[in-house]
């Protein structure tokens, strides 16, 4: 089989971005974006889902953090598109539920070539985590799901704790999508009816 790695580079005006993926990796990670509890979610999500991921950030944060977050969330949907290649084999979809403390997520995707996000997560009252705005994870996922082509759904019933519900989803998210990149023996060409994803 093929390595399924890939490498992507973003650089704007106000954010630098470069991504390393191997979707057949153990979980090893480095990751640094200039926000901790970012890097402490991408950890997260690297570790469950097993994939060897590099992220090197930075951006405009003295304005906000809302850039540089949208635009990692670009950068690893275009790194996984590219690893991905043509999708020969893969088993396409992923499901996991992960719970944390109070809080459970349900992560459900598609790697479908559309773009669909279900972001069904009541955030507490308390919306910062330190400096870091929990909405925010909302615009990653959007920045995600548009430039990987994959229909995301992320449910979470009941959480008390935001850093416990995001933590949950990004353990589940990792592990979903290693499921969804898996090749399966049983799977010739792509698996569509259409013969294209």
């Amino acid at each position: 089989m093929k390595t399924r790695l890939a490498e992507v580079q973003r650089k704007t005006s106000e954010t630098q971005v470069k991504i390393r993926l191997d979707l057949d990796g153990t979980g090893q990670s480095r990751i640094h974006t200039t926000m901790p509890f970012l890097d402490h979610m991408l950890t997260l999500m690297a570790k469950h889902g097993r994939l060897d991921l590099t992220v090197m950030a930075r951006g405009d944060t003295e304005v906000d953090f809302h850039h540089t977050v949208e635009d990692i969330g670009i950068v690893l949907g275009e790194t996984v598109a590219k690893a991905l290649r043509n999708k020969e084999g893969i088993k396409r979809y992923g499901s996991f539920s992960v719970p944390m403390d109070e809080a459970i997520a349900h992560v459900d995707l598609d790697l479908s070539g559309r773009p669909y996000l279900i972001y069904q997560v009541p955030l507490p009252k308390k919306k910062m985590i330190r400096d870091f705005d929990v909405e925010l994870i909302e615009e990653f996922f959007k920045a995600f799901v548009v430039h990987s082509g994959t229909t995301l759904h992320i449910n979470v019933p009941y959480g008390k704790n935001p850093h416990h519900v995001l933590e949950a989803i990004f353990k589940a998210f990792g592990r979903a999508l290693d499921q969804a990149v898996q090749i399966d023996a049983r799977t010739r060409g792509v698996p569509s009816t259409k013969g294209k994803l």
